[in-house]
């Protein structure tokens, strides 16, 4: 097959890289992708570091024997624990992870508070610490931990009472605070979007950082001369855990009709 007409493969510890999925269809429709999921392993965000990234690694190894031109690690979590060295890994691959949206946020709210939801391991990795550092003269950054959010996601409860309590418990001390953004940190969490932004009220604005990450990616594909040329792309969706393709599939029909709360 001709370089440029390989699939682009994206990845994620499950369902969560769905919402980063829409936004490279949108910006690249004439694209092919190979969507994978880690389901059988998620989730990634409650794990040990190695097992992450040696998890991270199976998923990239997955993708590259099924012919893709270029990698998108859909999950924060992984992209903190192994994108650095699976640049070094793979040299000529394009390659993107994902972070969260903490840039725009505090640029948009100089002087305010700023919560960013996200997995533990995300929170604690020295990536988003970095970030923190780089903005904090700006906003207030306040790093939420949701350890549990990803397995509602999973199971596919994406609204009601059950997620609306758990989504108070976490956010009550950061909302007592009087935050006025939060960041989505997780690639799962725009899925649940609608039950946040419940919880947080329409005075809190919502930040996610797919479009950005969909942005990279199309720019490096056209840095490297391998944008197709055909008129049209497809998705094909695959799972560790087959049962769960079915899923991604729907979910990613759900995920393409977000609404605009969600601000990049």
């Amino acid at each position: 097959m001709e370089k440029k007409r390989q699939p682009i493969g994206v990845f994620d510890s499950g369902a969560g890289g769905l919402s980063v999925l829409k936004e490279l269809v949108r910006l690249m429709p004439e694209e092919d992708f190979i969507y994978y999921g880690d389901s059988l392993n998620a989730p990634y965000g409650v794990k040990p570091l190695e097992e992450v990234r040696q998890l991270t690694y199976a998923c990239a190894e997955h993708l590259l024997e099924r012919g893709v031109k270029e990698i998108i690690i859909a999950c924060n979590t992984a992209t903190s624990a192994a994108c650095k060295i699976m640049r070094g890994m793979y040299p000529d691959l394009p390659l993107v992870g994902i972070e969260p949206a903490v840039k725009p946020a505090a640029q948009n709210h100089r002087g305010e508070k700023v919560a960013v939801m996200a997995t533990p391991l995300t929170l604690h990795e020295e990536k988003f610490k970095q970030l923190v550092k780089r903005y904090e003269n700006l906003a207030t950054i306040i790093p939420v931990p949701c350890p549990d959010l990803v397995e509602y996601v999973e199971k596919g409860i994406l609204e009601g009472p059950e997620l609306e309590g758990y989504l108070k418990d976490v956010l009550k001390p950061c909302l007592q605070e009087g935050v006025k953004a939060v960041v989505l940190g997780c690639t799962h969490f725009p899925l649940v979007k609608a039950a946040i932004g419940t919880v947080v009220g329409e005075s809190v604005r919502i930040y996610d950082g797919g479009e950005g990450t969909a942005r990279q990616a199309k720019c490096l594909l056209a840095a490297k001369n391998l944008c197709t040329d055909q008129e049209k792309g497809h998705i094909c969706f695959e799972s560790s855990a087959p049962e769960k393709e079915a899923y991604y599939e729907a979910l990613y029909r759900k995920a393409a009709h977000i609404d605009s709360r969600v601000k990049l």
